[in-house]
């Protein structure tokens, strides 16, 4: 009978030459409530994968039940060649735009110390600099319509990364949140998404400016450091400012830790790291991409099958297939990454990847 898991995976050139190491230990994907030969061949076919996969990682119930690395191609955010990086537990990797989930973190982090202004108020508020008389549409823009991405600010920003892009130009212009609401507002704010990077770098500026401390200082602090994530950085821009919505590098391992933290409602061992209030906030699906997911405060949400089920997910997605996903229901997170720059049609098959992996739970 042929595999189900591999039929759902659909990939293309699949079912090359499988290597035969990589599958996760049989008992312990058995005690974690995976069919481990289902498993092990989604992990099998993710080492045979012609896509350029990078890392996949399977956590469930708090064990790490399967974790596989590959050599690959690569490219940091400012490199203009690839080369080829042998990837392991100890590399770190661009998160690309899984950097603006974690922006959202650090904002819970500081609304939770009474230092951010609420949701509803008009970005103008904060940022009186920017008020324009001439432009009174400018006041309706909310901090909630920055994290929902829903400002109604005309913004071009696809999945291929160039000088076309709006995004280009919070790399170097001296004042990234002028250009932002520079742009016309074409829809009322809160009723469409619109996929909009510059609307974290201003939540970003408003953080640093709240905070008192540039945005790697607060997130090592306040993140990183309680969560024991020790190897990352986060890249800068032309002038020296980290790029909250694209530049953090992460290991794996480390991604796979705020999976968890989000599972566990902010907290981590003892101590409640991002209040639970945001991080349920944070999950609440607000507008619908036009894609058949929906977005919340910087996180994406979908569903998967398990269990004869549909199971909800939310996760953090990246330039290039970084992939944080998070299936509530299930106990579980799946990361990937990936060196697959500017393909934004290849985003379908890094969901296929978690299809895959839930179709191979078969116990609570």
């Amino acid at each position: 009978m042929r595999c189900p898991v591999l039929a759902a995976l659909a990939w293309p050139a699949l079912l090359l030459a499988a290597p035969q190491g990589g599958c996760p230990a049989p008992s312990v994907a058995h005690q974690q409530g995976f069919d481990a030969a289902a498993l092990c061949a989604v992990v099998r076919a993710f080492d045979a994968s012609a896509l350029n996969y990078h890392s996949l990682l399977v956590e469930r119930h708090g064990v790490q039940v399967a974790e596989a690395y590959r050599a690959g191609r690569d490219r940091s955010i400012y490199s203009l060649f690839a080369r080829t990086v042998d990837f392991g537990p100890q590399v770190s990797h661009d998160m690309r735009s899984i950097s603006k989930s974690v922006t959202s973190l650090l904002w819970g982090i500081a609304a939770g110390q009474g230092l951010m202004p609420s949701v509803d108020t008009p970005v103008t508020a904060v940022l009186p600099e920017l008020a324009d008389p001439a432009r009174p549409e400018l006041n309706s823009i909310t901090i909630e319509h920055l994290l929902n991405m829903s400002s109604g600010l005309a913004w071009n920003e696809p999945g291929v990364y160039n000088r076309f892009n709006d995004e280009f130009g919070l790399y170097w212009r001296g004042a990234p949140a002028g250009h932002v609401l520079g742009k016309p507002v074409v829809t009322a704010p809160g009723t469409r998404f619109n996929y909009n990077g510059g609307g974290t770098a201003i939540l970003a500026q408003i953080l640093e400016q709240r905070t008192g401390m540039a945005l790697p200082d607060y997130a090592q602090r306040y993140l990183f450091g309680p969560l024991g994530i020790t190897a990352w950085s986060w890249q800068r821009d032309l002038r020296g400012r980290a790029l909250a919505f694209a530049g953090l590098r992460l290991r794996p391992r480390d991604l796979q830790k705020l999976g968890r933290l989000m599972l566990q409602q902010g907290r981590w061992e003892e101590r409640q790291v991002v209040p639970a209030a945001w991080v349920a906030a944070s999950l609440q699906p607000r507008l619908a991409t036009g894609d058949g997911l929906q977005y919340g405060y910087q996180w994406w949400m979908g569903s998967t099958q398990a269990l004869g089920l549909p199971q909800r997910w939310v996760a953090g997605f990246g330039n290039g297939g970084q992939r944080l996903f998070i299936v509530p229901g299930l106990d579980m997170t799946v990361v990937v990454t990936a060196g697959e720059y500017d393909k934004p049609e290849l985003g379908p098959t890094y969901t296929r990847l978690l299809d895959s992996v839930a179709a191979a739970v078969e116990a609570p």
